[in-house]
């Protein structure tokens, strides 16, 4: 039987989705090196509301043995992975790559309220992460609404 070629996704819910998982990884990638390199680059304020170093060495920075850091860095892989040009045509992904980016703002839900009641403090790098992954949910879910489901 011959291979049907992928469906047709438009350029704009790719790109866009591609972009903001890139955001999220390279940021991700960032926020991981300064996990383990200990250093104090991260260019952020260390004032008493904006401050990432109480953030990113606070106890809520890991969860059991893992560094939140690469748990972002390893769900932005897999984001990356799913939002590239060749899985958007494959609509058994579509499920996955949304799922994936609604844990992704569960994660981000549950940083963002230790951010704000338990730590007493936000990171900015950390903001960026948050930011990129809700907005990348919202354009799973605009593309899962506009495109069709069979091929």
């Amino acid at each position: 039987m011959p291979s049907r070629p992928g469906r047709v996704v438009p350029g704009a819910l790719v790109w866009s989705s591609l972009g903001l998982a890139l955001v999220i990884l390279v940021v991700s990638a960032y926020l991981t090196y300064e996990h383990f390199s200990s250093s104090a680059t991260l260019a952020c304020p260390e004032g008493q509301v904006l401050n990432c170093a109480r953030v990113t060495e606070s106890e809520w920075a890991m969860v059991g043995p893992v560094p939140v850091a690469v748990l972002g860095l390893v769900f932005a892989v897999a984001m990356v992975a799913l939002c590239l040009p060749a899985a958007w045509r494959r609509v058994e992904l579509d499920v996955v790559r949304l799922g994936a980016a609604a844990a992704g703002v569960a994660m981000v839900l549950y940083l963002v309220w230790a951010e704000l009641f338990a730590i007493h403090a936000i990171c900015l790098w950390c903001t960026v992460v948050h930011v990129a992954t809700v907005a990348l949910f919202a354009v799973l879910v605009v593309g899962r609404a506009l495109l069709p489901t069979r091929r």
